[in-house]
């Protein structure tokens, strides 16, 4: 059976199909590390593909929005539905847990405090009143009593950012990222924002363990694929103490995630690539800091361009529009706003639903 108050639980989690596993996930993880490196500005994959994570992780939790949306949100809060709010409050906390993450090179307790206050929007901290039970949606069983008491929570959190942060480990990093991520998640210590705050742990501690430069490795969309083997194999541990399902589960998410990841670093790198040469071949406004302000975020506006590269408003106008005009941009009217969508990123972003 699973002890929560035994962690790190004394297995040998290595078994011939873990191992198999273990090799191909740090393979395509280590491939997306490198492809990453291609991008002059790493800031732009960040940056692009954050909203993108946060809305495949808020949509685990049945908080559903569009990518339109969102995209559009990037640029102006002004008419937010509540779901985009959330969304954009976890890419906000994602952010916020990867600069904690870079400066202070650890994930502490108050680190993992201050991104769930990123993410809900107040200061709750750990649960302190007893009642909290994890229900079946469908039935209303209970299916999971956690930890009732602050005390208990607190200890058992404790335990956790010990292990987060021990260095020297006989257990390789991916497994140690799957056994973080059921302990969280089996502790459970916030009032809400549990699911997405665990989520954004794991891919924080790939940076912190080396295996990635930055946070791109988004989990979120496998595990909205294959949702309810998720919460089967979380409460089958506990219920059994078998971890190897649970572990081939997380290594095969690392490992589609990863092939995902690269295919689409690969894809943005191309596109800005051959907008760069072809811009430049045809517009002598052409700068380094106009693509990268291009592939930052799919959607731009003249405000923001004005902004970004300091010209007047007559000249952010002009560049949309030839842009536009030579078929490197999108130009919809939304409200009052007229948009600028980058075609060649969303084909890459959304290719089931590219912009013409």
């Amino acid at each position: 059976m699973y002890a929560i108050h035994h962690f790190p639980p004394q297995t040998d989690f290595e078994t011939v199909a873990v191992l198999k596993k273990l090799a191909t996930a740090h393979r395509y993880l280590a491939e997306l590390k490198g492809i990453c490196r291609s991008i002059p500005n790493q800031g732009i994959l960040i940056n692009t593909l954050a909203l993108q994570e946060a809305k495949d992780s808020s949509e685990i939790e049945n908080i559903i929005t569009t990518h339109d949306e969102l995209f559009r949100a990037g640029l102006s809060a002004a008419t937010l539905s509540p779901a985009a709010k959330e969304v954009q409050n976890y890419a906000s906390a994602l952010r916020c847990g990867f600069d904690l993450v870079r400066q202070h090179q650890m994930l502490t307790n108050n680190h993992i405090l201050a991104i769930q206050a990123e993410l809900e929007k107040n200061h709750a901290g750990f649960r302190k009143q007893t009642g909290t039970l994890l229900k079946n949606d469908r039935t209303g069983e209970v299916v999971y009593t956690p930890p009732q008491h602050y005390d208990e929570i607190i200890e058992l959190m404790g335990g956790l950012e010990t292990f987060i942060n021990s260095g020297n480990s006989s257990i390789d990093p991916l497994i140690r990222m799957a056994l973080i991520h059921h302990q969280f998640e089996s502790i459970h210590p916030f009032y809400d924002g549990n699911g997405r705050t665990g989520r954004i742990i794991n891919v924080l501690y790939l940076v912190l363990s080396g295996l990635l430069d930055i946070p791109i490795l988004y989990l979120s969309r496998y595990l909205v694929q294959n949702k309810n083997e998720y919460y089967r194999l979380l409460q089958n541990v506990r219920d059994t103490g078998d971890w190897e399902a649970w572990l081939l589960y997380m290594l095969e998410a690392v490992e589609q995630t990863a092939k995902d990841g690269i295919r689409t670093v690969q894809g943005i790198h191309s596109a800005m690539m051959d907008y760069k040469h072809r811009i430049r071949s045809r517009f002598s406004f052409y700068s380094q800091d106009l693509i990268n302000h291009l592939f930052t975020h799919p959607y731009t506006k003249i405000e923001i361009v004005m902004k970004t590269l300091n010209v007047s408003r007559p000249s952010a106008a002009k560049y949309l529009e030839e842009l536009t005009n030579g078929g490197f941009l999108h130009k919809e009217k939304i409200g009052r706003s007229n948009y600028y969508i980058n075609v060649a990123l969303m084909a890459v972003l959304l290719p089931e639903n590219i912009v013409e």
